[in-house]
């Protein structure tokens, strides 16, 4: 893209935000909560408040709530480990996935099922 049609195509973009920012300037549900955040900040400033005293003021126990996503961490099980032994060679193969070298050349000379079948019980 030209570097004219680059900027056109920004000033067009911006003609379009700037007509989408005066629109809501005019928005009379906009202006309300505009007044309500100036009156609740005037408010907070005049006893001295924070927004943090009040959430826990209105819910204490908002603050001793583990978040949900790091509930979620760590709950994966642990891959148990997996011995292939060889049976031509006499080699040991340890690994917790599929992604070990040794491994792979095995299936890519013996194939997949064979070696899976040398899989140590």
């Amino acid at each position: 893209m030209s570097k004219l049609a680059e900027f056109r195509q920004l000033e067009k973009h911006l003609a379009e935000q700037l007509q989408a920012l005066e629109a809501l300037k005019g928005d009379a549900g906009l202006k309300q909560e505009i007044e309500f955040e100036t009156k609740l900040r005037a408010l907070l400033a005049k006893y001295g408040y924070s927004l943090k005293d009040i959430v826990n003021l209105l819910d204490p126990q908002a603050g001793r709530r583990a978040p949900a996503a790091e509930a979620k961490t760590g709950t994966r099980k642990p891959r148990q480990v997996k011995v292939y032994k060889n049976p031509e060679s006499g080699e040991v193969v340890e690994t917790k996935g599929g992604n070990h070298k040794t491994l792979k050349e095995w299936k890519a000379k013996y194939g997949s099922e064979k070696v899976e079948s040398w899989l140590a019980k």
